[in-house]
């Protein structure tokens, strides 16, 4: 780990503002070499942080125990801080910006004191690419230096592309936890959950985040930058940052299709993103599981680039069945977070293949089958190379990235929605987008059941009004015209009435991305629903699939009065957006009003 210099007068006035409150015992400038990561991950099982796993089963890969106060994203503790409240909009949290930076400076005074303040330039995207944006940021955590190894292109190629006076958007991240001389540290240092906070200056481009250590409370590269600042900069200078996975498809003739996918969490998402086709001929290939930043390119189509480089997957449910490709990506070089350890040395949660009798949990406690706690915690992480990934896509560091073909928006409905359906136009694909959805409780027949309603998987991200957000997309639609992407929504998730699954989902769903890109090459025609263009019968393709014809027909079923009561549902949600929602969507609301009316 080397002392990097740059002469970049206005980063190097804001290290030393930092250093001058916080008061770190040192200041490193990360460099992003192999050495500093081993060196670090060293340090950390040294001191009790880490546990080095079984080199023969895992190698080069590390277990990091959080606190238990300290194990998620923190929503209620994340804030949009605007001059006007308004513009936050009613799906964030507001605090008006003086007076959540005077609170957060008292928090940040000498909150480094016996650690060291890490300088991490990093870049979210290809370094140079044109649609990449350059973060630094700070912090006193060692953990965060290693997963920003992993996650962000880091070091001094950056400061090189970055120059003596480009623009970077400026990250402060502390842990909040100051030693003095001689006291011990803990293996998991942070805040108490009061003291925590996740913030976001849109209108300066800044980010100070307080007293967590865990996942994007963190990593400010991660949500902060990629989605809630990087929204933001894409509405004002006219282009994308989504909630969404981007996935290429070539078909047995060699053309190449690429999509890009939004759905909420729990709904399929790293699974499609790592898809292993099962239909004969077809092939999928990686290139990005969570974001997406797209911008207009000079031949008028828009183009798309994964701006991480690597994967912070949920753990919990990731096996060799529902996600083989992940299970492989995270054979080596890895780091995870409040998995189980077993006796072997190596790493266990609920939902993989194997059984497991005994392990330490993710508390550091003695787990049997017999215990009444999970071994792993739900949100266990994992975080790798995307470069590991099997399936990974040779351009998927393209700086110019690639052509979106379509957009998909879905999410896990039991009933209602059908498996597939194609939007009209592109504005009535940002209204698909706008007005999705997903089922809260696992319990989804229950009567009682509740939607949560999340534009374009975008919610907890979106950095100003989400009735702006929605504007943005349709005048995106309105500068590609006729180059625009086709749009589609699916739902793997739709049950009987006595809760069995109707589509087998995971490589199976290569099926309805086969019949979206016969639609997208006009091959094929579809049949006219109030919801959009569905297929025609013998166009989806179910060679070779055990599924009974009863169950395709209720997969396809489109039922007008849970459509209606569905879109009512919508315009409650849409209401609270007032004067800003866009007078498009209003149209659309209207058009698929009379649609339903005309079907009865």
């Amino acid at each position: 780990m080397k002392d990097t210099k740059t002469d970049h007068k206005r980063l190097l006035a804001w290290v030393d503002e930092v250093k001058s409150l916080c008061l770190p015992d040192r200041v490193v400038w990360t460099d992003g070499s192999k050495d500093e990561y081993n060196r670090l991950l060293a340090d950390a099982v040294r001191t009790g942080a880490a546990t080095r796993l079984n080199a023969r089963k895992r190698p080069n890969s590390y277990l990091f125990r959080s606190d238990p106060s300290d194990v998620a994203r923190l929503e209620n503790r994340t804030f949009i801080a605007t001059r006007n409240e308004k513009d936050a909009g009613p799906t964030n949290n507001w605090i008006d910006p003086g007076e959540l930076k005077s609170t957060m400076r008292q928090l940040y005074a000498g909150c480094m004191r016996g650690r060291t303040m890490y300088v991490i330039p990093f870049s979210m995207g290809p370094i140079g690419s044109p649609i990449a944006k350059t973060g630094v940021e700070i912090t006193d955590s060692p953990y965060v230096v290693v997963n920003m190894h992993i996650m962000t292109r880091v070091g001094q190629k950056v400061l090189e592309a970055l120059g003596s006076d480009g623009e970077f958007i400026p990250c402060l991240h502390s842990i909040g936890a100051p030693l003095s001389p001689g006291e011990p540290d803990r293996p998991w240092p942070c805040a108490p959950i009061e003291q925590k906070y996740i913030a976001h200056f849109p209108e300066e481009s800044l980010i100070w985040s307080y007293g967590s250590g865990y996942g994007g409370n963190a990593l400010l590269g991660k949500k902060c930058l990629a989605l809630r600042i990087a929204s933001h900069l894409a509405h004002s200078e006219g282009w994308l940052a989504e909630h969404m996975l981007i996935l290429r498809l070539t078909n047995p003739q060699g053309r190449r299709f690429h999509i890009a996918a939004a759905f909420p969490s729990a709904c399929g998402k790293t699974n499609l993103a790592m898809l292993v086709p099962t239909i004969p001929g077809w092939k999928a290939e990686c290139i990005g599981d969570d974001i997406a930043w797209m911008r207009i390119g000079p031949d008028g189509r828009i183009r798309a680039i994964n701006p991480e480089a690597g994967f912070f997957g949920v753990a919990p449910g990731t096996s060799n069945k529902s996600n083989p490709m992940a299970m492989r990506s995270i054979e080596r070089n890895t780091i995870f977070t409040n998995c189980a350890l077993t006796d072997d040395g190596d790493i266990w949660w609920e939902g993989m293949d194997q059984a497991c009798e005994h392990a330490i949990d993710w508390r550091g406690n003695d787990w049997t089958p017999d215990s009444d706690r999970l071994a792993a915690h739900a949100n266990a992480r994992f975080t790798a190379p995307a470069s590991q990934c099997p399936v990974i896509c040779p351009d998927w560091e393209d700086p110019a990235g690639v052509a979106i073909d379509m957009f998909i928006f879905g999410g896990r409905r039991s009933t209602t929605i059908p498996l597939v359906h194609q939007a009209f136009n592109f504005d009535h694909g940002v209204f698909l987008g706008a007005s999705a959805a997903s089922e809260t409780t696992a319990a989804a027949l229950d009567v009682g059941r509740t939607l949560r309603r999340d534009p374009f998987a975008m919610t907890p991200f979106i950095g100003y009004h989400a009735g702006d957000y929605i504007a943005h997309w349709f005048r995106m639609g309105e500068r590609l015209g006729a180059k625009a992407p086709a749009v589609f929504f699916v739902n793997w998730y739709r049950r009987d009435r006595s809760g069995r699954w109707l589509w087998p989902g995971f490589g199976e769903n290569s099926r309805v991305l086969k019949w979206m890109c016969e639609r997208v090459e006009g091959k094929i025609d579809a049949v006219r629903t109030p919801i959009g263009w569905m297929p025609r019968n013998g166009d989806l393709d179910v060679n070779g699939l055990t599924i009974r014809s009863d169950d395709f027909a209720e997969l396809m079923r489109v039922s007008v009065e849970p459509l209606r009561k569905d879109l009512s549902d919508a315009e409650q949600y849409f209401a609270q957006f007032g004067d800003r929602l866009p007078d498009k969507l209003r149209v659309e609301l209207d058009a698929m009003r009379q649609r339903l009316a005309a079907a009865g």
